[in-house]
């Protein structure tokens, strides 16, 4: 186990991901990894609105409380979510207690099931580009292109809320859509077959 945390603590990172032990966990495990599944992407795609205006280093150190509190993700269970649900979550101090991100959770649960008959994992990996260039450095980093643009702009025609070009890009780099891993990043490289 030394041995492990050695290594670890030997690999060049992103510049972010090297910043507190939480976000060497994430960087190292789960930025940047292709993710698929329905209500893995609905989670993702949540939190990365909750972010918005905040710290990602908040959201990651509340996931586990906005797990509970919105049932693991499970899109038909969000879709359900009444008033009573509402005023529950804005009692959470366990969670970003905002209200049009609440709201914008609830809603996007209910357009998934009512307007995306593909499935969320097919409409969103269906924006992600066929050809990314991965930064040399952490300034060549994009917060949004043409593919979250036109995410942003096909989620909001299909009814969803809070989602802007850069929250789309953002959960596009999280789940692997595009690897922003910079070039001097051990991530970078990709893993042995």
């Amino acid at each position: 186990m030394a041995e492990e945390d050695a290594d670890a603590s030997a690999r060049r990172r992103c510049d972010w991901g090297d910043s507190t032990p939480d976000y060497v966990v994430y960087h190292d495990t789960e930025w940047g990894v292709p993710l698929r599944g329905d209500n893995e992407l609905f989670e993702r795609l949540s939190l990365e609105a909750f972010q918005s205006g905040l710290s990602w280093l908040t959201i990651l150190r509340k996931r586990e409380n906005f797990r509970a509190a919105f049932a693991g993700f499970d899109i038909a269970t969000v879709a359900g979510f009444g008033e009573a649900d509402r005023q529950r979550l804005m009692a959470d101090p366990g969670i970003v207690r905002n209200r049009a991100k609440v709201d914008a959770a609830i809603t996007n649960a209910r357009a998934i099931l009512d307007n995306v008959p593909e499935g969320l994992t097919e409409l969103l990996w269906s924006f992600a580009p066929a050809e990314h260039q991965r930064p040399a450095l952490m300034t060549d980093i994009l917060a949004l292109t043409p593919e979250s643009k036109a995410m942003a702009k096909e989620l909001k025609r299909r009814g969803f809320a809070f989602v802007g070009p850069t929250t789309a890009y953002a959960m596009m780099q999280a789940t692997g859509m595009v690897d922003d891993h910079v070039a001097y990043c051990w991530r970078a490289t990709p893993a042995p077959v």
